[in-house]
This record gives structure tokens, sequence and C-alpha cells, in this order.
């Protein structure tokens, strides 16, 4: 049995047009030969990942979803810069190979990159389960060493200083997650407003150590070997990254952990394998990952929060999308139930500060 990530059909209405794509690429790589074909992954939600087969080459094509976009997302040429600056010094990186902006070629900017092929774990459990306990243990505090290791880089030697401005970085996050959470809004959604509301007044100062902060770094987001499940090959999906509290970044990371004796609601909406036997607990990970680089967590529960708040916002962003027949893709439509859980769930850590 393969483990290996594959590619399958495109789906109806994310077509590309092989013949245009071809001909850009043949003038990138002259040596690139054969007829083209295009596949897709079809898991993520928000920009669109195919591959790319000519002849025994084989290449990943990224490109902004259809429909309404949130307008500062899905940046291309954002995305490409920052694998660009980052692929010589950070191993995990993939390689980008080509950026493309010719409307005559697509209608949106895209990027193609180099092709990782590996293991990515997602909601189901048989990939990890092969590891034993010890083994997904050992994965667990490797894919947190890269993480700490990402947080490490010089990311102004890399050319990265004006990616982003870690002064004021979480007030603009707060803000502007709640400007977008209110914009794709549907009457069938909670108003989160209390939520937001206790985000505002009760947010932490400025990262003393602002870094280089993926953003969205999960187990489906990171590539391993197929022969080592406990190895990481790559970390894709760069499309949020930026220079901000890596705080944040764990934030994040812990909204998407869902682990063994969770609730019903939040087992129902979980995505990654996290409560397989041998798995960090969220606070094993806080601990670990104050421990590896020497920062002070001892208001993660905000951080958690507000991952989750962010979450939720993602989910509606593309909800807001089903809701309005701008896509038909039923997956979709879940995630209506998906943001009621994840209003509930930040309530609950805000009154008990658990996490």
């Amino acid at each position: 049995m393969t483990f290996l990530d594959q590619a399958k059909t495109v789906r109806s209405g994310e077509s590309l047009d092989t013949v245009k794509i071809g001909e850009f690429l043949k003038r990138e790589f002259p040596g690139l030969n054969g007829p083209l074909n295009a596949y897709q992954f079809h898991k993520g939600y928000s920009n669109l990942t195919y591959l790319i087969i000519a002849g025994d080459t084989e290449l990943v094509l990224r490109r902004p979803p259809f429909g309404r976009k949130a307008k500062s997302a899905h940046d291309m040429n954002r995305e490409y810069r920052i694998l660009s600056a980052i692929n010589p010094v950070f191993a995990y990186a993939p390689e980008p190979l080509a950026f493309c902006e010719d409307t005559s070629v697509m209608e949106a900017p895209f990027y193609v990159m180099q092709r990782l092929r590996g293991v990515i774990l997602r909601k189901g459990l048989r990939e990890v389960l092969t590891l034993g306990e010890s083994g997904t243990a050992r994965l667990c505090r490797r894919w947190l060493d890269v993480l700490c290791e990402m947080h490490a880089l010089d990311y102004r030697s890399c050319g990265l200083a004006d990616l982003g401005n870690p002064e004021g970085y979480v007030s603009r996050q707060v803000h502007g997650w709640s400007r977008r959470y209110r914009e794709a809004c549907t009457d069938d959604a909670p108003d989160f407003e209390a939520v937001m509301n206790w985000l505002k007044n009760t947010m932490p100062a400025d990262s003393a150590n602002p870094c280089l902060i993926h953003n969205d770094y999960k187990f489906d987001n990171v590539v391993l070997d197929p022969a080592d499940m406990t190895r990481l090959l790559g970390v894709l999906d760069w499309e949020m990254a930026t220079v901000g509290d890596p705080l944040m970044d764990l934030g994040a990371c812990l909204a998407y952990w869902v682990q063994e004796g969770d609730n019903g609601e939040l087992q129902l909406i979980r995505t990654l394998p996290t409560t397989a036997p041998g798995m960090l607990t969220r606070r094993q990970i806080v601990q670990m990952y104050a421990e590896k680089t020497g920062t002070d967590t001892g208001n993660i529960a905000w951080y958690y929060c507000f991952g989750l708040f962010r979450l939720a916002v993602i989910a509606q962003q593309i909800y807001y999308r089903f809701f309005h027949g701008q896509t038909h893709d039923q997956r979709y439509k879940a995630l209506a139930i998906a943001v009621q859980i994840l209003e509930k769930t930040v309530q609950q850590v805000i009154e008990t500060g658990e996490y």
C-alpha cells in the first residue's frame, strides 16, 4: 500500500488551459517535451494546486481559487517571492521555478515549483498508525523542531525585511481579521462580536523577537519521507507567511490540533490525525516550544483563541463563496457548522483559560 499524496482528475469548473500553459512552460524550460497533462490535488480549501506532467517532468502549479477572493489574499507573486528568498537557506522550502502574470496565459497569476513526492497526513489515521506511539511522538517532535528552525531564520539576510511590519502586528491582525469576518458574515453564521471585542480588549503587546512565520503550519502542509515518516521533506502553502509574532504562528498551529479528550463537536471538525496514540497534547507542544526557543508562552491561551477565531474567519470566507453560488464544491457546505463550533470553542477557552 502506498501513502504517497496523489493528484486526481481536475474538478469541474477548475480546469486549466493546458495548451497555453504548455506554451508558457516550454518557453521557460526549453528542454520540456511531450504532451502536457494536468491533474489536481483535491485537498485544501484555498489556493488551487495542480500536478503538471510533460514527458518525464513533473511540476506543481499554484493559482488562486475561482470566485470572490479577499482583496489581499492569494497573492501569487508574494508567495513565489517568499519561496525564492528562503529556498537557499531553509531546506524545507520547495524550489520555485517560474512565475506568470500574463493574462493571455491564465486569467490569474500563477507559479510553478518543484514537486515534492511524499506523504501528507490528513484526517485519516491509517498512515500515522503505522508509526506506533513512539514513532508518532518522534514525528511530533520533529514537526515542532522544523517550526522552531523556521522561526530562527534570519529573515533580513534572506531579503525579506520588508515582507511585513512587526510593529503593531498583533493589533493589525485582530482588526483585520475582525473586518474580514464581518464582510464575509452570512445570515446563518454567528456574529462573533463578543469574541472580537475580547480579542481587541485583551491583546498582548508586540513581540520583542519577531520572525518569519508561516501562519498555516500543520500536518497537511508538510511532506513526509515515505521511507521514514518521522522525517520532514518540505513545508507547503506559504501564502499567508509574513514577519510577525511567533506566538501567533504557534496559536494557529494549536487551533488545528484537536486532541484526544476534546468534546464531540470539536472532534467533528478535526482535519488532522492529531488524536492518534502518541500524539503530543497542545500543552506539551507549548511547553516544548518554550524550552526550545526560550519564548515566554504564559499568555498562549489568548493566541490559541485568536488562532481559533482566525480559522473561523477562513472557513466563513470560503463558505461565503458557496452561500452565494460562486462555487459548487459541496465540501464548503459543511463549513457553516465548523464556524459555529469554533465560536463555541473560543468562548469556552475565554471562560476557562484552558487550552
